[in-house]
């Protein structure tokens, strides 16, 4: 995987906006309810998840090839330096978007390989959506996200960081969730968009026996 941004990417102004730190929750929110204590993050980016999550009792390691980024382990999400089922869960928030697709099933791959119970990642979503806050009466508020109608899905060009994104043309989410679960050892348990930032879609697989 060739490296694609320098470590000052990630300086706090320029990084991290409120979308962001709410991406960080529902990373954390979604491990916290997977049971497992033993956690590799694949592409730490500026280290929040582990941070924290080390802080509210979890144990977390880091892949990166990167060193600036001061890894736990130096290597390529492509070549995981890791032993089978070494973890509970795996992660790989916001990154292989930065592989071309083929690469990006290999790493999935990798992370499989690595976790016994669980893989977590996010990817960004090109579909573009309204957000509505409506209070029910005895149900209190709820949030909903309605896809905005297009006559066409538009054509992804790499950036110099994304190879690809989910709904753009021939990236329809049903058609990489079949390309994710196709002769892989995972089972798709859940996807969702965050209402606060709905250009980040996570996917929670677990790992079959």
């Amino acid at each position: 995987m060739t490296k694609q941004v320098e470590a000052g990417h990630y300086e706090f102004g320029r990084y991290m906006s409120l979308p962001r730190w709410n991406s960080i929750w529902q990373q954390l929110t979604l491990v916290s309810t997977l049971g497992g204590e033993n956690i590799l993050e694949v592409g730490p980016g500026p280290g929040l998840f582990k941070t924290v999550a080390n802080h509210i009792g979890f144990h977390v390691e880091t892949v990166d090839q990167d060193p600036e980024l001061e890894p736990d382990h130096l290597g390529d999400v492509l070549r995981l330096p890791l032993n089978d089922s070494s973890y509970d869960v795996t992660c790989a928030f916001q990154v292989l978007e930065h592989l071309p697709f083929d690469g990006a099933l290999k790493a999935l791959d990798e992370l499989a390989r690595v976790a016994r119970n669980y893989v977590v990642i996010s990817l960004p979503d090109a579909e573009r959506t309204w957000r509505f806050i409506i209070h029910l009466p005895k149900f209190g508020e709820r949030a909903i996200l309605l896809p905005r109608p297009r006559l066409s899905r538009s054509i992804h060009k790499f950036d110099g960081e994304h190879y690809w994104e989910l709904n753009k043309r021939g990236y329809e989410t049903k058609k990489v969730i079949s390309a994710f679960l196709k002769s892989r050892k995972l089972d798709l348990v859940r996807t969702f968009r965050s209402f606060e930032n709905p250009c980040h879609r996570f996917f929670v697989f677990s790992v079959a026996d």
